[in-house]
């Protein structure tokens, strides 16, 4: 069992007008339904509002601490403005309380300010991306985390996602300079059935071991072959190689090479 080194945290409490409480639902619908599997229990936690817009144009911050959030992969830091008001950011890889940061069309290239991506030079790492201008950051939120800046044709920007898609955005669009702190998550081990329960991940099993109402694999005595041609979810749907993506979806056309197909 492994975990993730905190010791780049400051803070242990979150800043309490940031945070809100939300119902746990365990995976159910306003009917009392399972609509989502393997879901219940988990240690209770308090939202942080995150700031993805960052729309304080020209106005500098000053990064007061870099926190621990229960609902994402990321850290996040706490940013005073000169206006005094606060607000929790992502926090890109190395920002360090202290360090000011600053949103504006065109700002100096330094980890964690905010600009417009026609203004950010071809090589340079992005994160919190907008897919249009003034939407809020999209894209490469989650930890490490980047988007790379490939060129400039017309008003849009060529961007390199990292399943290796490459895709069309809007150059006015905003991204933060930086990738997105808390690069190690991918190499944590669970260790233990519990810590997944302590996450609010309940127990998966194999389809074939269920009963027939459970799934369409279930039933039979002993064990028994799957009895379909093709791999089905448990409503009967085809899985595994078959596309889901609409073919006539708006975006499609901002989407210049698709990602590799993983074998």
């Amino acid at each position: 069992m492994t975990g993730i080194d905190y010791r780049e945290l400051t803070v242990n409490e979150p800043f309490k007008p940031l945070t809100i409480k939300i119902q746990q639902a365990a995976g159910r619908n306003h009917h009392g339904r399972i609509t989502m599997r393997h879901q219940g229990g988990g240690n209770k936690n308090l939202y942080r509002m995150v700031d993805f817009n960052q729309m304080k144009l020209n106005v500098p911050g000053r990064v007061e601490s870099i926190e621990y959030d229960p609902y994402r992969t990321a850290f996040i830091a706490l940013v005073i403005y000169r206006d005094g008001e606060r607000r929790y950011i992502l926090a890109p890889k190395d920002l360090k309380a202290g360090d000011e940061i600053i949103t504006a069309n065109q700002a100096p290239l330094h980890i964690g300010n905010r600009l417009q991506l026609k203004n950010i030079p071809i090589g340079y790492q992005v994160h919190n991306v907008e897919l249009l201008p003034g939407s809020g950051g999209k894209l490469a939120r989650s930890a490490g985390s980047f988007v790379e800046v490939l060129g400039q044709e017309g008003s849009y920007v060529n961007l390199k996602l990292n399943s290796g898609e490459i895709r069309k955005v809007k150059a006015d669009s905003f991204a933060s300079v930086g990738q997105v702190s808390n690069p190690d998550h991918n190499l944590v081990v669970i260790g233990k059935a519990g810590r997944s329960r302590w996450m609010g991940i309940r127990p998966t099993v194999r389809a074939s071991v269920m009963n027939p109402r459970d799934h369409k694999y279930g039933g039979g005595e002993g064990r028994t072959q799957r009895g379909t041609r093709r791999p089905k979810d448990i409503w009967g749907n085809i899985t595994g190689g078959r596309k889901t993506r609409k073919r006539k979806k708006w975006s499609s056309k901002l989407i210049l090479q698709r990602r590799p197909t993983v074998r």
